[in-house]
């Protein structure tokens, strides 16, 4: 079956004339950071499309722990359990990534009537998506990866999933309630993980369903097998497309030259109109006709995080279809939100306020107490090494970047809590602070080198520091650990006390009389002209 409908409401042809005016040869720029405004997510939350994902559901399981010593049996670490966590995956994080960006979602699935399927079902239904397509069967294993994780670094991955062909009534169950939620759809999003859920008659059977979406996209790790459904867009990985071409394995250097090349045999052998190819650490392509050609860059990042990304970006690409952006837009906020959930622990879901951030909106890393103590526990229990400092920040100058620079090296994330005007206008005299707490934070936190910023307006942070338990409290070389009323404290929480090097001759404080002292004299000037 052709599908001919049009490629999302409002959305212009992939052929480089969309409402974009991107050139169909854009393959050496990066994403036009005009077009990516931090007002687009709120956009995406008011289109709100109606977008259903059939699929592969599957649990991700996280154990996450500390392991400094070898086991007696065998040549194997032994992991003392910190946490674990529990994730939806596959088409199931595709559908938490929708929701989370405010569309109404509908899952189609297979799960099994055990404890994963439970939760599963539990979590999706939490989030607001409808599970009314999601089908347990008492004959099925839900498929379910654990990976335990120790410092950052993935250990093991323990795969339990169904073994032999899935029941025949099952699959013959989700065929029908595939066709009943695809009705009145903006989007349907067919997410194959392989697990054997559909075969070559099945897809045939879902590509002569009718009414056809207006945008049919294919997440497929054979994406080649849907080439019936005409989809308008596929998104496979660089191994995948290799497969779709033919190829054993990544093709290696120069990926994203390499699928350029070979965009029309892309095409032809997966029967999509466009093929965006993720590539990790190179971005990625998007493929039109015509030779529409659009590239995005990111910056690297560690794999092991990398669990879920492409399902993040599979969901806010269809977003941007759906509420009618041009494929350079769509594509480029499909890899921002893709890079906010590569840096963070486990299968991750990329907000609206996530990707308001991301593009450049308000810093979403300033939290209030209660919500930075909840973060910081998750990123406790992911293994991070806590570094916390203080101060009023009034002024921001060299010195304070080189500290805070300094203070970040000494463990894996950085907390700075800043004193309310209040305190800052106790601790420094009137007239101070020269800026409010709000702008004083907010460019605290736009500093690369800082991960959380945390406003207190008592004199010290005493009372935050035994609530957020920091593994290292740094402070600037112009005191000592002695001086501080903080330090027994950390200690008596089990951290310690790091004292960084000064900076002479930088202080707030000498920048504001500097200005006040040259207001001062331009008065004087002008009294003397008169």
């Amino acid at each position: 079956m052709t599908n001919n409908a049009a490629h999302g409401p409002g959305a212009g042809p992939p052929n480089g004339t969309d409402a974009g005016g991107i050139g169909r040869t854009d393959a050496a720029s990066g994403t036009e950071s005009g077009q990516l405004r931090p007002e687009l997510p709120a956009d995406l939350r008011v289109a709100a499309p109606a977008v259903t994902v059939i699929g592969d559901l599957l649990l991700d399981v996280w154990w996450i722990g500390t392991s400094d010593r070898l086991c007696r049996e065998a040549p194997a670490p032994v992991v003392d359990l910190t946490s674990r966590t529990l994730r939806p995956g596959g088409a199931a994080n595709t559908a938490m990534n929708l929701a989370a960006l405010g569309a109404r979602v509908r899952v189609v699935g297979l799960v099994g009537e055990d404890e994963a399927g439970r939760v599963l079902c539990d979590t999706l239904r939490s989030a607001g998506i409808d599970v009314t397509g999601l089908i347990v069967h008492p004959a099925v294993t839900t498929t379910t990866k654990t990976r335990v994780v120790s410092g950052g670094q993935m250990l093991v991955r323990v795969d339990d999933r169904h073994r032999g062909p899935l029941p025949s009534d099952a699959r013959r169950a989700v065929l029908t309630a595939a066709g009943r939620a695809r009705v009145a759809s903006a989007a349907d999003v067919f997410a194959d993980y392989g697990s054997g859920l559909f075969d070559d008659d099945g897809i045939r059977e879902l590509a002569a369903q009718e009414p056809v979406a207006p945008l049919t996209v294919v997440d497929a790790h054979t994406p080649q097998r849907w080439a019936g459904l005409a989809p308008h867009i596929v998104a496979p990985n660089a191994a995948e497309a290799a497969g779709a071409l033919g190829l054993a394995g990544s093709p290696g250097a120069h990926r994203p030259e390499f699928f350029i090349q070979h965009a029309d045999e892309l095409r032809a052998s997966t029967g999509a109109q466009v093929v965006a190819v993720t590539l990790d650490v190179d971005g990625s392509v998007l493929l039109g006709p015509d030779g529409f050609v659009h590239r995005t860059r990111t910056s690297p990042a560690p794999e092991q995080n990398a669990s879920g990304c492409g399902d993040t970006y599979v969901a806010v690409l269809t977003m941007g279809r759906c509420a009618g952006l041009p494929w350079a837009v769509s594509v480029g906020l499909a890899q921002a939100a893709a890079d906010v959930v590569v840096r963070r622990p486990g299968t991750a879901v990329c907000s609206t306020a996530d990707l308001v951030h991301a593009l450049g909106g308000p810093s979403e890393n300033v939290l209030e107490p209660a919500v930075l103590g909840a973060r910081l526990r998750a990123e406790r229990d992911a293994g991070r090494r806590i570094v916390f400092t203080n101060g009023c920040f009034d002024v921001l100058h060299r010195g304070h970047v080189a500290s805070l620079r300094q203070a970040r090296r000494l463990g894996d994330l950085l907390v700075v809590a800043i004193n309310g005007d209040d305190s800052t206008r106790r601790l420094k005299g009137p007239g101070r602070p020269v800026n409010p707490a709000a702008d004083r934070a907010a460019l605290v936190g736009a500093l690369s080198c800082v991960d959380y910023v945390v406003v207190f307006d008592t004199d010290t942070p005493i009372w935050l520091i035994e609530e957020l338990r920091p593994d290292v409290y740094a402070k600037g070389g112009d005191y000592t650990a002695d001086m501080l009323a903080e330090a027994a404290v950390v200690r008596s929480a089990g951290g310690e006390v790091r004292i960084l090097d000064y900076v002479p001759t930088l202080s707030s404080t000498a920048i504001v009389n500097r200005i006040l002292g040259s207001a001062d004299l331009r008065r004087a000037a002008a009294v003397a002209r008169r």
